[in-house]
This record gives structure tokens, C-alpha cells and sequence, in this order.
């Protein structure tokens, strides 16, 4: 018997978020005094995987599975799980990952619990810790089924190396031409930024900015600190910035270590989304603005004035350690 875990790839490399499943499942392995064994699928390079606990690595290569296909994948993972007699799953909680999980759930008979932020105490009875209520509150949860499904919460648990002599083995599933009946024909992406799936820092920015011509300070920020942009939904409904940027409870949910938000009032929707973050930071001349009373730091002042500040304090900083 092996825990099962889903890595996903990006262009054939692994994902942040695969090692930090990774990472966490070799924790639940541990628990359960069994290995630990990740799926890719059409990954160019695993051997990073061994540092984080990874003991059989399980690469599926097939031209189909190139593109995410939810259903394709589930049957995958469980032909996987199949194979290696698993009777917990890992995955991540991103974007791709919530489209696969309830499948595979379903596929396994599998109880499902999603947003997980820590270790399972025991064996039995199985106990997560998940967050509730758009991250303003935890429970714990038992999943009672057989084969039990965990999805792991973005920046949850970090990185844990645990060094494993990782064996790589060619693994090929039977896949169901019926759930390729939708072919996709092209997948636009975001090239030579950093993406807010993978991003530990954001830097976001509301209506206060009163134009799409000043972002510029904004993206030199998220360049000094390594940071995606992002934007509240009016800036994009606007059309100041694309669709693919807005965070928030209807748009992206976002999870980082570091959440800067300059000119954003703080509508509940959009806190709800970005509740996640560890750390907030809201740039605002408004005293009374709603996102005052959840950021864990605040700055009242013009925008214009605070952030060219703040970038040129960040370049110092780092001319000075380099």
C-alpha cells in the first residue's frame, strides 16, 4: 500500500504546489507507516520530487493529456491509485485540481476533504484540519470512507525536504476516448510574468489608481518584489486590466505569503477571496476603507505619494544585500 499523490506540471515542469503536496504527503505516509508515490503527467524532469519524500515516481506520457482534461485525468489518477493499492490521495487545491477532485472522488468512492491545512493526527479515526467560512474560520473533519481524498490548501504546509531515492517508472493508463469529446484547439497563457496560481507575493490594485495608464508603478512593485499583479473586479470589468488578473471571491482566490492591496476599498467579495493570505498590506488614503480592518498592516496615504516611495526604499534594500 502507497499514499498517492497527484504532482501537477506547468510546460513540463513541476509546479511549486506539486512539491508542497509532495511535501505533505510523505508526512501522511509517515503517519501511516507506508511510501509515498506521485503521478506527473507529461513531465520533462522528476527528480526533484526525491527531495521532498517522493520514493516511485509514476510519469504518464501521452500527447492527449496536454492539455487538462478533468475527467481524462481522474481516470488516470484512479487506474493509479488502482495499481498502487491507495487508499489516501493527495492533490492540490488549485484551480485544475477542484475541477478533478469531485471526479475522482466519485471514480474512488472516495470521501473528499478540501482545503486542508494540516497533518492528519491519527489513522483512525482520519481527521483534517480545513478552513471554513471564506478562511475566517477551521474544522476538523473525518473522512470515514475507505479510500480517502485530501485537498491540500495553497501555502498551507510549505516545503519539507526528506530525501528518498526516488525510482521512476513509465506508467501507462488505458484512457476512455469519451472524455476527449471536447477538443481543445489553442490555451492562451501569461508568458514572462510571474502567474497568480504560483505566486507567493501579490501586488493588487483597485479603482484608487483612477486609470489604466498609472500602472506602471504597479507592475514596477510586483518586479522589484518578485510579485504577480493582480486587480479588484470594477478594474477589470472596466477593462484597465485583463480578466485573468482579478481576485476575489468571483474572480481569483488567491493564498500568497505577501497580499499587497493599493487603492482597494475592500468589498466583502473581494476580501473573501484573498482571505487566505498570510500577510495583507493595504495602501489607502481612506481611513475608514473596510480593508483596514482585516489587513495586518496599513499605510493612510495617496497611492501616488506611498508606493514610488516604497519601491525606491525595496531597491535600496536589495542594491545594499545583494
Amino acid at each position: 500500500m502507497s499514499v498517492l499523490v497527484y504532482t501537477e506540471t506547468e510546460n513540463g515542469k513541476l509546479k511549486k504546489t506539486a512539491l508542497e503536496v509532495a511535501s505533505y504527503a510523505k508526512g501522511v505516509a509517515d503517519m501511516l507507516g507506508t511510501s509515498l508515490t506521485a503521478v506527473t503527467v507529461n513531465a520533462t524532469d522528476t527528480a526533484e520530487l526525491g527531495k521532498y519524500g517522493v520514493e516511485k515516481v509514476l510519469t504518464v506520457t501521452n500527447d492527449k493529456l496536454n492539455n487538462f482534461n478533468a475527467k481524462a485525468y481522474a481516470d488516470v489518477l484512479k487506474q493509479a491509485a488502482a495499481k498502487e493499492n491507495s487508499k489516501v490521495i493527495v492533490i492540490s487545491s488549485s484551480a485544475n485540481a477542484k475541477f478533478l477532485a469531485p471526479i475522482l472522488a466519485i471514480n474512488l468512492n472516495a470521501g473528499y476533504a478540501s482545503n486542508v491545512v494540516a497533518l492528519p493526527e491519527s489513522e483512525s479515526p482520519f481527521k483534517v484540519k480545513r478552513t471554513a467560512f471564506t478562511n475566517k474560520a477551521f474544522n476538523i473533519t473525518e473522512i470515514s470512507t475507505d479510500v480517502k481524498l485530501v485537498g491540500l490548501s495553497k501555502n498551507a504546509f510549505g516545503l519539507k525536504e526528506s530525501d528518498a531515492a526516488a525510482t521512476t517508472e513509465d506508467f501507462t493508463p488505458e484512457l476512455n476516448e469519451g472524455d476527449f469529446s471536447t477538443e481543445v484547439t489553442s490555451v492562451d497563457k501569461v508568458t514572462g510574468k510571474v502567474t497568480i496560481a504560483d505566486a507567493e507575493i501579490v501586488v493588487s490594485a483597485g479603482r484608487g489608481l483612477k486609470g489604466p495608464e498609472n500602472w506602471g508603478m504597479i507592475e514596477e512593485l510586483a518586479d522589484v518584489l518578485g510579485a504577480a499583479t493582480a486587480c479588484s473586479k470594477p478594474v477589470s470589468d472596466m477593462g484597465w486590466r485583463p480578466h485573468g488578473e482579478h481576485v476575489g471571491q468571483t474572480g481569483k482566490p488567491v493564498a500568497a505569503n505577501l497580499y499587497i492591496a493599493v487603492g482597494i476599498s475592500g468589498a466583502i467579495q473581494h476580501l473573501a477571496g484573498i482571505n487566505a493570505s498570510k500577510v495583507k498590506v493595504v495602501i489607502n488614503n481612506d481611513p475608514e476603507a473596510p480593508f483596514f480592518k482585516a489587513a495586518d498592516y496599513g499605510v493612510v496615504g495617496d497611492a501616488f505619494e506611498v508606493v514610488p516611495q516604497l519601491i525606491e526604499k525595496l531597491k535600496e534594500f536589495k542594491a545594499n544585500n545583494a
